[in-house]
């Protein structure tokens, strides 16, 4: 059985910080590339961050470069979104997610997913 499960979300105010936290089950996380995806009220589900199995490479939205960072500990299985500098358009329900790829992937390449953890970003 494989899990992934979001934590660390809430309601904060536009430039704060937050840092969300994926805790994997079920796999070995040193062999999966895993990502963070988002998804606002009526869009679409949009990719913000990857971080390849392949060490030392990571990918990220362009919307959220310099902003956030994805990192992960292999040997607690976790996985981190660190999110600085929190805008209005970052509101959202964040997912992780995790594969068994290199690159950012898509959401149909993506394996396993979590139930998501919502964000929300006020003025």
């Amino acid at each position: 059985q494989v899990t992934l499960v979001e934590s660390g979300g809430g309601l904060v105010q536009a430039g704060d910080s937050l840092r969300l936290s994926c805790a994997v089950s079920g796999l070995m996380l040193h062999i999966y590339t895993v990502g963070w995806w988002r998804q606002n009220s009526g869009k679409e589900r949009e990719f913000v961050a990857a971080d390849s199995w392949t060490p030392g490479t990571t990918y990220y939205a362009d919307s959220v470069k310099g902003r956030f960072t994805i990192s992960r500990d292999n040997a607690r299985n976790t996985v981190y979104l660190q999110m600085n500098s929190l805008k209005l358009d970052d509101t959202a329900v964040y997912s992780c997610a995790a594969r068994a790829g290199s690159g950012p992937g898509n959401r149909l390449t993506y394996d396993y997913w979590g139930q998501g953890i919502q964000v929300t970003v006020s003025s």
